[in-house]
């Protein structure tokens, strides 16, 4: 009994979602606010209606040629704007639907009358967020990754953003992960066959070897694109830097050099950066959140204190990158410079594995002492660079030295050897991985070669996953709900 109530209940949902894909939907795509000019996009079947009844046209017009006619209530008759209307005849539209926009003025008054005016409409009815781009992928327009290139080239803050996300959408990940996809499909028919027909003797011999073959040089192919210290992802979501250092060596002056502006407080007084303070910056078409930090000292009696030191390590801990900022007092006696950092990072009790250390302060130690401290930061196995945030010195050499760790860090976006630009990926990815060693574990002895089948059909689930072919509605429903109501 409750099997059936579940079941009917799945029934119903389903009905539901595809009653709403079939509806026309409409909404604004340009954006809120006055502008020059509003787009308002219309898709479904009933798309036409739309230009019918709202201009006076007695014709549709020729698709993707661009037609001013004057735009109307479609009861009252009265004239709403002039505007520009676009016919796109499914399936050669975004959506695949036919399809139709209006781009009328920007006011909010001309905007909301249009929206009224198509509400009238039979069976029309606002689109929810990202509907159009949803229709687009029930309609086979677009896989999910190129969904999903398509909301990054939205939030794109930064050029290299940019870059990445059009390549998506233009389809660098879907082509690799649908021929990985292939590959997995073909080998596992083999698999199926040689489980089925072995018997009668009409299948190769080599049949499990060559899948043997293709899926040794598969999983090698998968292992590299995973082996890119998630690249793509920090170019996607941005580089985390935090500074750190002890109390008053010129942290939050960095902060405000880098950022051009007074971002953060500078006092003479050590401890005057109690919470972290975070700055997002665009250096060189790389996006990074960059977070000054307090001070941190071995031993304070301040609980306020303490509090910060200790979000300054958990900020320090979560960094891509931590730019450590150095005294230069504090090196005047030192010649084993990559001893005392170990030393001093050690007693910090921060750990990371990317730090760029910047000596502050050079203008207030004599001439030799900087000449000798750059000459054996030479043979350094650490990134050292030497300033003075308040004499503005070396801070051209610092940016250029950081520009380099982060492109080491995030590299260029390329189409032929595209990255993993979400988690998600890199997931299915990972475990569509183990499943392929698992088959290839289970599969050495012969006799379990229908046990070792399964773990085949994960992969390939897995992998399709990623593109959209095999997929959940809850998970659609998250990715789509990332795009803005006109998308």
């Amino acid at each position: 009994m409750m099997k059936a109530v579940i079941l009917y209940r799945l029934r119903s949902i389903s009905g539901i979602q595809h009653a709403r894909l079939k509806s026309t939907i409409y909404a604004l795509s340009s954006g809120f606010g006055k502008c020059g000019v509003a787009v308002i996009r219309v898709s479904g079947p009933r798309a036409s209606d739309a230009i019918l009844n709202m201009t006076c046209l007695k014709y549709l017009p020729k698709p993707r040629i661009a037609c001013l006619n004057k735009i109307i209530d479609p009861l009252t008759k009265e004239q709403l704007d002039n505007g520009l209307i676009l016919w796109f005849p499914g399936p050669k539209s975004f959506t695949g639907e036919n399809s139709c926009e209006f781009q009328v003025h920007g006011g909010r008054a001309v905007v909301t009358s249009v929206l009224h005016g198509l509400s009238k409409l039979c069976d029309f009815r606002p689109a929810d967020p990202g509907e159009f781009t949803k229709r687009s992928f029930y309609n086979n327009k677009m896989d999910l990754t190129e969904v999903e290139g398509l909301a990054d080239l939205i939030e794109a803050d930064t050029e290299f953003q940019r870059k990445q996300a059009l390549m998506q959408l233009e389809g660098s990940l879907k082509h690799l992960y649908s021929s990985w996809r292939q590959i997995l499909l073909e080998n596992l028919a083999n698999v199926e066959a040689y489980i089925d027909f072995s018997e009668t003797d009409n299948i190769d011999i080599f049949v499990l070897e060559n899948v043997k073959t293709n899926l040794e040089k598969l999983s090698k192919e998968i292992k590299t694109h995973l082996l890119d210290n998630r690249s793509g992802e920090l170019l996607r979501d941005g580089v985390k830097v935090a500074i750190i250092g002890a109390p008053n060596t010129g942290k939050s002056s960095l902060l405000n050099a880098l950022c051009s502006r007074e971002a953060a407080i500078v006092t003479e007084l050590p401890g005057t950066t109690r919470d972290p303070i975070q700055v997002s910056l665009d250096v060189s078409g790389y996006s990074v959140l960059l977070v000054d930090t307090a001070g941190i000292r071995s031993q304070s009696t301040d609980l306020i204190e303490e509090l910060g030191i200790q979000k300054s390590k958990d900020k320090a801990q979560e960094a891509d990158m931590v730019i450590l900022v150095v005294d230069a007092q504090y090196l005047l006696d030192v010649n084993n410079i990559d001893l005392w950092l170990q030393e001093y990072t050690h007693n910090m009790k921060v750990e990371c594995n990317n730090y760029l250390v910047y000596v502050n302060k050079i203008d207030i130690i004599p001439k030799d002492q900087v000449f000798r401290l750059e000459k054996i930061s030479q043979v350094s196995n650490w990134t050292i660079c030497f300033g003075s945030c308040k004499a503005d010195r070396g801070l051209a050499d610092m940016m250029e030295i950081f520009r380099n760790n982060l492109q080491k860090l995030c590299g260029n976006p390329n189409f032929e050897n595209p990255r993993c630009t979400q988690a998600r990926h890199r997931y299915c990815l990972t475990e569509a991985l183990n499943n392929i060693k698992k088959y290839l574990e289970i599969s050495k002895l012969d006799n379990n070669i229908d046990i070792a089948a399964q773990p085949l059909r994960k992969a390939t689930v897995y992998v399709g996953k990623i593109t959209g072919h095999i997929s959940t509605e809850e998970m659609l429903n998250i990715i789509f709900s990332k795009f803005c109501i006109g998308k």
